[in-house]
Formats: structure tokens, C-alpha cells, sequence
């Protein structure tokens, strides 16, 4: 077989090109610090980083979900707070409006004080997270009460808003009104001034009118259920309580998954650069050689055969 100038030429440019374009590549991986920037480089890697991408995506939205589910529920943890410090206030209350020696001044102001915090609750019956009224259950865009304590909406105690914290976990994050403001019982809405009110509520009415009518006696009966409701508060609370320190360690859990996952993500796409240089330094010697090589065998012209 004849050699030709041609077939040298074109042999040269083709194994100069490949040189080339493994210095390319290890020029790449320095500039990016990653293995791999098509999945032809190495399908087994890029296979592998798919699936750490996409559980890392997971985690990542999880931790998002818990963040979002104890917001949340610590919003709710101080409503229910300051619902039990009301109920305090109401039976220190109700123990001066029941001993019967307040004049009718001093007891009006006992009247208007729990009037006061009658509507305080039904403020706090209506609060929202983020635009979300936190007792209404499935409807969070509609108020839980109305103006005189009365229930605006029917809310069942199934309603429960879960958050999903984890591949097959959840988490329900929302008090349910019935279960605070009605002892338990699902609540059912009606018209204005019609429909009978929660318990809570019936509670500080029948207060109040004991308190108008100086009915000593019943307002006295009245402190049992001031402290059932009070229990009532308190258990639903420890309930809350519980659900936030379950979220504390789901919260643990995630971070760390996130840590492991995140490094086991590096581990298989990140370059490692010392061998990145070396390699690159090696296939710049030889691109340098390759070229050296080439401009001998094409150097010979027809000026130098006649020096």
C-alpha cells in the first residue's frame, strides 16, 4: 500500500482533533468541577445523578412543607394560648361576680370586661395564616364565626389538613373549631342570631346574663364549665404540642438526609480537580507533541529539496 502526503495530512488532523478534544474535556471538568455535562460522557454516572437530583429535590420540598406546616401550627399553639389565658381571666372573674358583695357599678364592669373577652375569642375563632383561617378546616377562606358567636360555616371534625413531610408521612396541622369552640362536636352553621352558639361562647353568654341579672348563683355554676372549657383548651394544646415536636424531628431527620444525599450527589458528579490537572497538563503534552509531530511531516516542500 502506497503512503501518500494526503493520507499523512489527513491521519495527522484527525488524531490532532481527538487529542484535542480530550484536552477539551479535562478543560471542561475544571471550568464546571463536574465529571460529566452530557449523559453520553458517562451514562452510569449521569443514570445515578438523575435519581440523587431528584431525591434531593425531595427533601428539599419536604423541608419546605415542615417549615410551612410549624408555622403554622405555632401561629395556632399561641392562639390557643391566649384563648386559655382568657378563659383564667374569666373564671377569676366570675369567682368576684359570683360572691354577690360587688355594687352594681363595680359588677357592670366584671359585665363589660367578659364582654371583652367574649369578642376576643371570637376574634381569635376567626384568625388566619397567610390569608388561611386556621379553624375552618377545609374551608380556610371563609371565617369560622360571625359577629355574635354564633358558627358561620358547618365544619366536621374529619377535615383535616395534612402536610406531606416524607415518602409516605403526613402530618395534619389544623385545629378543627368544633374540637375547641364546641367541646368536641362538629359545629353547623346558620343565619345570624338564629343558629345556637359553640359552648365556649354559650358559656361567657350565660355568664353574662347571670352577671345582668345578679343571679349570683348561677354565675357560681358556671365556674365547672369555665374549667371544663379551660381542660378542653389545655388538651387540645398538649395535642398541638405534640404534632410541633414531631415536626422538630422530622425537621432533624430531613437536614440530615439533605447532608448525606447532597454529598453522596457530589461524590458521584463532582471532579476531582488534582486528577482534573494532572490529566489536562498530560493531554496538553501530548496535543503539543501531536502538533510538533504534524508540522515535521508536513514541512518538507520542494524549496527544501533543492537547498
Amino acid at each position: 500500500m502506497r503512503i501518500t502526503n494526503n493520507m499523512l495530512i489527513s491521519n495527522m488532523v484527525r488524531y490532532i482533533g481527538n487529542n484535542l478534544f480530550r484536552m477539551e474535556k479535562y478543560q471542561r471538568q475544571l471550568a464546571t468541577g463536574k465529571k460529566i455535562q452530557y449523559p453520553s460522557d458517562d451514562p452510569i454516572v449521569a443514570s445515578r445523578a438523575l435519581k440523587l437530583r431528584t431525591d434531593v429535590s425531595e427533601i428539599e420540598q419536604f423541608q419546605r412543607n415542615v417549615e410551612d406546616a410549624m408555622s403554622w401550627m405555632e401561629y395556632t399553639e399561641k392562639a390557643l394560648e391566649s384563648i386559655g389565658d382568657v378563659l383564667q381571666r374569666a373564671r377569676e372573674l366570675a369567682v368576684q361576680g359570683a360572691n354577690g358583695t360587688y355594687s352594681a357599678e363595680e359588677t357592670q364592669k366584671i359585665m363589660d370586661e367578659i364582654e371583652q373577652l367574649k369578642n376576643h375569642i371570637i376574634h381569635t375563632a376567626n384568625a388566619a395564616y397567610a390569608g388561611r383561617y386556621i379553624f375552618s378546616g377545609f374551608q380556610t377562606d371563609k371565617r369560622l364565626m360571625n359577629d355574635d358567636g354564633t358558627f358561620a360555616i358547618e365544619v366536621s371534625n374529619s377535615e383535616e389538613i395534612k402536610f406531606e413531610v416524607g415518602i409516605g408521612d403526613s402530618i395534619n396541622v389544623n385545629v378543627l373549631g368544633g374540637d375547641l369552640f364546641n367541646s368536641g362536636a362538629d359545629v353547623g352553621a346558620g343565619e345570624v342570631g338564629t343558629a345556637p352558639p359553640g359552648s365556649m361562647i354559650d358559656v361567657f353568654n350565660r355568664l353574662i346574663a347571670g352577671l345582668q341579672s345578679g343571679d349570683n348563683t348561677a354565675v357560681g355554676d358556671l365556674l365547672n364549665e369555665i374549667d371544663e372549657q379551660f381542660n378542653n383548651v389545655m388538651r387540645v394544646r398538649a395535642d398541638v404540642g405534640a404534632r410541633l415536636n414531631r415536626l422538630e424531628l422530622t425537621s432533624n431527620r430531613l437536614e440530615n438526609d439533605y447532608l448525606n444525599f447532597s454529598k453522596l450527589m457530589s461524590k458521584n458528579e463532582d471532579a476531582d480537580l488534582a486528577e482534573t490537572i494532572i490529566n489536562l497538563k498530560n493531554e496538553e503534552n501530548v496535543y503539543r507533541a501531536s502538533l510538533a509531530g504534524g508540522a515535521r511531516i508536513i514541512q518538507p516542500t520542494l524549496i527544501d529539496f533543492l537547498r
